[in-house]
């Protein structure tokens, strides 16, 4: 077996696509509790789909009668609808180098989240797009629609070149979703930039975005309190700048309280500005945690 399908195994085997398929069919029985009969709307982004016929009874509009079934069948029936939002899913991987090294757990998370997102939306019948994040934004694959599509967001994510700088607020300014139908969009990052206001700002940015915005920080453990002390030399992996430091560990302990302001900061800038932001893990159980995100509420999900 090739270095590549090894990969592929160990990012998404039969086991984790089983029970991405068993969410999706949960999703679509709550669905199906919300259906809506004859009833139209004048929201955006929805269509009504056929489901049914029914008999009709006085009390109801006329205008709902199928007049050719009754020419055929000399009976009033009305036809039934499921009204379906339809949605732009855009899901956008940061693939810059702190995404991969020195903890590829990082890169593992992001592209089980990206694969599983883009599951949900396409077999809801979603219009799905997967976007890379480095130095900029670049789209991974056309929007897509139909649940048979995933294995072309497999190929996709496992192709993913991880490396590179980050800039999230070019990359964030550039990323223009469609204003046309209501957007859901994720993004799978670290956040990391050139300095720790850089996250921040592009937050501010992405605050123009339409639709629904969800954050999701993957981090480390070892990202917010390493396990060194004494003289150590770091190598800043996206510049390949190196250091030499003499490091005690109230040296570190300051870090990691840096850290965190670090992630305080970015959820307070998400909330001010209405939008969901989620700290995850790379080595927590990845279904655990991904429905932890669907619980926080989603037009993706509609719940779980």
């Amino acid at each position: 077996m090739s270095q590549a399908a090894l990969e592929r195994e160990d990012l998404f085997d039969a086991a984790f696509l089983d029970r991405l398929r068993s969410l999706a069919v949960r999703l679509r029985k709550r669905r199906a509790l919300s259906r809506r009969g004859a009833q139209s709307t004048p929201a955006t982004g929805f269509t009504r789909e056929f489901k049914d016929y029914r008999h009709y009874t006085p009390r109801e509009d006329y205008r709902a009668i199928d007049w050719r079934l009754y020419a055929r069948l000399d009976k009033l029936f009305v036809r039934l609808y499921e009204e379906t939002q339809e949605l732009n899913l855009h899901v956008l991987v940061d693939t810059s180098a702190s995404m991969a090294r020195p903890f590829g757990e990082k890169r593992r998370q992001a592209l089980r989240f990206a694969v599983a997102l883009a599951y949900l939306g396409l077999a809801a019948q979603q219009r799905v797009s997967l976007y890379s994040l480095s130095d900029t934004v670049r789209q991974e694959l056309p929007p897509l629609r139909g649940q048979g599509n995933i294995e072309k967001v497999i190929q996709s994510a496992t192709r993913l070149d991880f490396g590179g700088l980050t800039d999230l607020e070019r990359g964030f300014t550039e990323f223009r979703p469609t204003r046309q139908r209501y957007g859901v969009i994720f993004v799978l990052s670290d956040f990391f930039g050139r300095d720790v206001n850089t996250a921040s700002h592009a937050i501010q940015r992405a605050a123009a975005w339409p639709g629904e915005t969800h954050f999701v920080q993957i981090l480390h453990p070892e990202e917010r309190e390493p396990r060194i002390e004494g003289e150590v030399e770091l190598d800043e992996v996206e510049t390949g700048e190196r250091r030499r430091f003499w490091l005690t560990r109230r040296d570190v302990q300051r870090y990691s309280e840096t850290f965190d302001a670090f992630c305080d900061t970015l959820a307070r800038e998400c909330a001010a500005h209405r939008m969901d932001f989620m700290q995850c893990g790379a080595t927590e159980p990845f279904e655990d945690r991904f429905l932890d995100l669907l619980n926080r509420g989603s037009a993706l999900a509609g719940g779980v």
